[in-house]
């Protein structure tokens, strides 16, 4: 037998004469001796929309109203088109050489070791897995307001408005990570694709309501509020818009970013035909749809409330009638978040266990899995190193997440660090290797002026993030404040 990441063994194989892996059974195995894969255009759709329409659509009413009506919807669909354009390189990236029989690239890291190498490999497993750290205390915070609201409501309800219901988000966030840590014990993306699903119907179950009450309130309002430019002068200080205006640009960056898991999304589709082409069909038509739902859900969301656009559109509707409405809005939303946060974790699992794996093959804690049985199911495998590891991560994530619960600045930041490396310059660089572009040609060129561009969005999205993070700081007690 053969053995492999994580302890797993897989079915005896020689090197034939191409110096491709032969398998004895290749019905049930893959050309690199892994378990036939499966996914289809469909279920790598579903782990996109899963990975992009998250709790970013909830920031991009608040986001337009700081750009205004031409900036806003014009960066929107400017970065849709960038996401698109180098997820089609990025996934041509996915196996070397060939697209049919080269070596295939499991992971992000993988990818980016195979065709750039040295310090950019270090570089990228540094922001890939900060980025993904920072994706699952961002969704954590919003988990938490969503909860909130829904106790919120019904509170207010049930008191007949006498009560304020004030709360505080700690109980909330410690319930998320609980939820979490069970789940977290999924090994890995092939067994998520339920999960996937599910989360990708509750993402459009909120993305609809919050367009719809959105649409509601623009007809009660009998006008279109907002501006050509967005929040004015005056009403913020001039460095106050100009650090939102930054922020801003994160917050929409955060919405569409899933490159980082793009990778591992295509090693579980199946081939023939090429993956490459598989997930160009699935990336079109996710990134197609998400941009729809975001402009109008922005939009409408802008719309709606005008300068005065919250950072959680939902929350920004009050106690709006009626609050099941609401309750069901964030009742999605949650249960939305709990499966986003598997896929996006996933990567940082698989690679924290695989190199574990590795450095101590013969250590049972680490590789060895478990049979538990689970009535009227198929047997669950445990492995005690994922038990242990994983529940670490989600506990620290959680305390994480409940010392800075600013959810507009942390979802900004983490936009802006990932927008760059992870979505632009990586897909670009190994796509100029992959396809062997001449150097100083034009689509050479062209390609680098792309990068270079969305490198400086990146440095002033993160410093107008910062400093928003800097100004709640200022009157922020951990661990106290209520809501």
């Amino acid at each position: 037998m053969l053995e492999s990441d994580a302890g797993r063994t897989y079915p005896e194989a020689f090197e034939a004469s191409n110096g491709k892996i032969q398998l004895a059974d290749s019905d049930s195995f893959d050309d690199d001796g892994r378990p036939k894969r499966t996914g289809t255009v469909w279920t790598a759709s579903a782990h996109i929309i899963t990975a992009v329409i998250g709790s970013g659509v909830l920031s991009l009413a608040w986001a337009v109203a700081q750009l205004g009506w031409v900036a806003g919807p014009a960066i929107m669909i400017l970065f849709s088109v960038v996401t698109y354009c180098t997820s089609i390189l990025l996934a041509v990236c996915y196996r070397t050489g060939d697209q049919l029989t080269g070596k295939r690239n499991y992971t992000y890291t993988q990818a980016v070791r195979s065709y750039l190498g040295g310090m950019n490999v270090k570089f990228c497993a540094l922001v890939q897995y900060a980025n993904l750290f920072g994706v699952a205390i961002g969704y954590t915070i919003a988990a938490s307001i969503s909860m909130m609201a829904v106790k919120r409501s019904n509170c207010y309800h049930n008191s007949g408005g006498k009560d304020p219901c004030k709360m505080n988000s700690n109980v909330y966030m410690i319930s998320f990570g609980i939820a979490e840590i069970i789940l977290s014990q999924i090994p890995d993306f092939n067994e998520l694709w339920w999960l996937s699903i599910v989360a990708a119907v509750m993402s459009f179950t909120y993305s609809i309501i919050g367009l719809g009450l959105g649409m509601t309130k623009v007809i009660q309002n009998g006008m279109i509020k907002g501006s050509l430019t967005g929040v004015s002068i005056g009403a913020v200080s001039e460095i106050q818009k100009v650090w939102r205006t930054f922020q801003a640009l994160g917050n929409i960056a955060f919405a569409y970013s899933y490159s980082m898991i793009l990778i591992e999304i295509q090693d579980t589709i199946k081939s023939p035909p090429e993956e490459s082409k598989t997930m160009s069909k699935a990336t079109l038509s996710s990134v197609l749809v998400t941009s729809i739902f975001y402009i109008l859900c922005g939009g409408f969301g802008y719309a709606a409330f005008g300068d005065s656009s919250p950072g959680n559109l939902l929350t920004g509707f009050g106690f709006f009638n009626p609050y099941w409405l609401l309750d069901i809005a964030n009742v999605a939303i949650v249960v939305h978040l709990v499966g986003a946060y598997q896929v996006y974790c996933q990567p940082l699992f698989q690679f924290i266990e695989n190199n574990a794996a590795q450095k101590f093959p013969d250590n049972d804690f680490m590789s060895k899995e478990f049979k538990v049985a689970i009535y009227g199911l198929k047997p669950f495998k445990l492995n005690l190193f994922r038990l242990v590891w994983r529940t670490i991560f989600v506990i620290f994530c959680t305390v994480i997440a409940m010392l800075l619960p600013f959810f507009n600045d942390i979802v900004g930041l983490i936009g802006a660090i990932g927008f760059w490396p992870l979505t632009v310059y990586f897909p670009v660089e190994m796509y100029i290797v992959q396809a062997k572009v001449p150097k100083w040609s034009t689509k050479w060129i062209c390609l680098q002026m792309l990068s270079a561009t969305c490198c400086v969005i990146t440095i002033v999205a993160a410093v107008g993030s910062i400093a928003g993070i800097l100004d709640d700081l200022k009157v922020y007690k951990p661990f106290t404040t209520s809501y």
